[in-house]
């Protein structure tokens, strides 16, 4: 426990570890997302507790939660869109990527191999649909490929963003399993 304002609190730790032990692991990824971005905790930090916490109800979901944790994920849907590919078993992408040289975007996915880079579209992209539109130009130009996706993609049909994604990987004979969510 911790004082803040007056008033006992949990630490930032440990209000953490404990919501990031719930049993779906997505929503704890997503917790552990948001923490580790914000710098409200380390994933060394969370290490520790772990190992001292062992036999502690939620532990073993929480570890396994931290080994797929991408401090650098900016969004929730972010994290949801990159979990539905990974439980999917499709290879782990990069997180917020730069590409180019000389720089031409930075994306929210991106499987360097296969040149594909994944982005996220939000409530927030309706305002700059003009600058993401060039954005994806320049990138198409310069070769690599673009998928987009929303939330009524990933909450709505994940199935189908895993077989598009699966198949734009296939093309490069990377993609061992197009079964859908385990």
């Amino acid at each position: 426990m911790v004082v803040q304002n007056g008033l006992r609190v949990t630490s930032p730790l440990r209000t953490v570890a404990e919501l990031a032990s719930r049993p779906d692991v997505v929503e704890a990824v997503v917790i552990l997302d948001a923490a580790l971005h914000g710098r409200l905790v380390s994933q060394q930090q969370l290490r520790a507790w772990v190992d001292s916490h062992t036999g502690r109800r939620g532990v073993a979901r929480l570890r396994r939660a931290i080994e797929l944790a991408e401090p650098a994920t900016e969004s929730p849907m972010e994290t949801r869109l990159r979990m539905r590919l990974v439980l999917a078993g499709l290879p782990r992408p990069q997180v917020q990527a730069s590409l180019g040289e000389p720089f031409l975007a930075r994306v929210d996915l991106y499987y360097p191999e296969h040149r594909l880079a994944i982005e996220y579209d939000g409530a927030t992209h309706r305002d700059s649909l003009a600058s993401d539109n060039r954005r994806q130009n320049r990138l198409l130009d310069a070769g690599y490929r673009v998928l987009r996706f929303t939330a009524s993609d990933v909450l709505g049909s994940p199935a189908s963003v895993i077989g598009l994604v699966g198949r734009a990987l296939l093309g490069r004979h990377i993609y061992k399993d197009a079964g859908g969510l385990r």
